[in-house]
């Protein structure tokens, strides 16, 4: 049973959702970067402060900074973790992979959850966020694909990259999931 994941998928795909059930199921360390960072900020770490600093300015937060809460967590769990929005781009990927070495946990399997982009907009839009509409979506999946695609490429090459249907029920998904992570 393979127990270093990453979730790779556009916004809505249901990378959080799988993510969430493996990790209960398995007893895994859900790493979602967008929860850690938030955690961070609600127990005022240091860290947190920095994060919470840069986010108010309305700024991006460094790859640097996302590293240091992923190491940090990956540091204090052997059971096993799932890596849920990050790494998103190659300079990401080139860094976990050396965090990765040095804590001797190599990532075993790369789930991308490829869905319809109609799909996806849909789904989307029936989330009613104020910030979901149309427009604004095909421009967040615009975006999405140019950053991800070189890390689709990069994991296909390593033979770590298992294409997922997520355009199904929740049980169907979570099944195909479990049996390939086997």
């Amino acid at each position: 049973m393979k127990k270093h994941l990453l979730f790779l998928g556009p916004p809505g795909a249901g990378k959080g959702t799988q993510a969430a059930l493996i990790s209960k199921a398995n007893n895994y360390l859900h790493l979602s970067t967008g929860e850690l960072l938030r955690k961070e900020i609600d127990l005022d770490t240091e860290l947190g402060k920095k994060v919470k600093d840069i986010m108010n300015n309305g700024e991006l937060v460094s790859d640097q900074l996302v590293l240091d809460i992923v190491k940090k967590n990956l540091e204090e769990n052997n059971k096993g973790w799932i890596l849920d929005g990050y790494p998103r781009n190659l300079s990401q990927v080139n860094s976990l992979n050396e965090e990765l070495m040095l804590i001797n946990q190599q990532l075993e399997i790369v789930f991308y959850l490829d869905i319809p982009d109609e799909v996806l907009i849909n789904r989307l839009l029936m989330r009613g966020r104020k910030d979901d509409n149309e427009e604004t979506i095909k421009r967040r999946l615009q975006i999405y694909k140019e950053n991800t695609q070189p890390l689709i490429e990069y994991y296909k090459k390593l033979s770590l990259l298992e294409y997922i249907n997520a355009d199904g029920d929740l049980k169907t998904i979570s099944a195909d999931i479990k049996q390939k992570m086997a």
